[in-house]
Parts: C-alpha cells; structure tokens; sequence
C-alpha cells in the first residue's frame, strides 16, 4: 500500500523566509546591515555555515545583497514579500499534495479490501455449499441499449434488483467492476439474485434500446 512521504523544509530554508518575514513587515528596513553569521548562527541555534546558505539563498532572491568585506545589506522589501509570498503557496501546494496522497492510500486500501471480500464470495460460489446461491452468466445482447453505457447510469440494481459482482470478458473476469463502468459488446453479467430477479435483469437489458 502506498504511503505519503513526509516532506521536511530544510533549516536554512525556514532561516531564510524568517529574515524575509522580518524585511517584509518592516522589522528590518531596507539599507539596513543584518548582522554577522557568527551572531545569527547564536540567535538561530545554528552553524555559520547554514547561515552562509540562507544568505545565499536570500542574495539569489534579490532581498539583500552581499558585499564581501562589508557585510550584509538589506537590498529589498518588495522582493522579501514576493519571497515569503512564494514560499507560502509552495507549502499550501505540499499540504495539498500530502492530504491527496493520504487520498489515494486510503483509497488503494478500500479498493484492496473490495477485491478481497470480492474474490472470497467468488470462491464461495464456485465452492458452494446447497444453501448458497450460484451466480448467473447473463450475455448482454450486442443490440442492447446498455452497450455503451456505465452500471451506474443504467442504476442496474434500482431496475432489476440484481448485484453484478463480476463481468466476464471472454476468458477474463473482471471482479466488482464498480458503477463507473461502461458495458462493451461480449460482455456477460455476472449477476447474484433469485430467479425472478434474473428475469428482471434479462427483460431490463433486452428491452434497451
């Protein structure tokens, strides 16, 4: 099954867009010198060294600018906002993309468990005991109505009263086919229900036009 990975924002990343929320709301103005990375590597609980990566990184997004023996400049308030401003769609993104992930796990999980309970109920009819009912193989007439069409939009149960927990497909069996999908010509109904049930399903079917 699959997993969402977890995403972790690199230190001297959150540095960076800390400074820049700084510039931005005007804590730090423009033409100001930030202080030097052994102090901000204290102030930050940090090595130099990724103070030295979140300075690059804030030099390259033109917020300030780095003047070697001078230090550290405050270049731009305007490009501090359109930094922090992008950071935070990038992370609305992740958050998305990681609740979508949780979606599909979620959903790969249901559908192994459909296929799971599918596949014993098959196995219990073709092992079945006398109290049991046998599944019906019902051809869908190639001028049918219903070639074309999807189990849900043909509300094939509301109609007939019958369960398709299959289609076979010349040799091949497609286990709880779901109500999106779309009946082709070939295809036999694997459908459990009583006889008139079975009744209902093949006047239903025939008399599509």
């Amino acid at each position: 099954m699959a997993s969402s990975a977890q995403i972790t924002v690199p230190r001297y990343l959150k540095i960076a867009v800390d400074l820049a929320a700084r510039i931005a709301s005007g804590e730090i103005p423009e033409g100001e010198k930030l202080k030097g990375r052994s102090i901000l590597s204290t102030e930050y609980h940090v090595s130099p060294e990724t103070i030295r990566r979140a300075m690059s990184i804030l030099a390259d997004k033109q917020v300030v600018e780095i003047y070697l023996g001078s230090g550290i400049i405050v270049a731009s308030k305007a490009k501090a906002i359109q930094f922090v401003n992008s950071f935070q769609d990038d992370e609305s993104i992740s958050h998305l993309r990681r609740e979508l992930a949780q979606l599909f796990a979620k959903r790969e999980q249901m559908d192994e468990e459909i296929m799971t309970l599918t596949s014993r109920i098959i196995d219990m009819y073709k092992y079945k005991r006398s109290d049991l009912i046998s599944p019906v193989e019902v051809a869908i007439p190639d001028t049918s109505g219903a070639i074309g069409k999807s189990i849900g939009q043909l509300e094939i149960w509301h109609n007939t009263g019958a369960t398709i927990i299959g289609v076979i497909q010349n040799t091949h069996i497609l286990i709880s086919p779901g109500p999106y999908y779309e009946f082709v010509k070939g295809d036999k109904a694997l459908i459990v229900g009583d006889e008139n049930v079975i009744g209902r399903f093949n006047a239903f079917i025939q008399g599509l036009v």
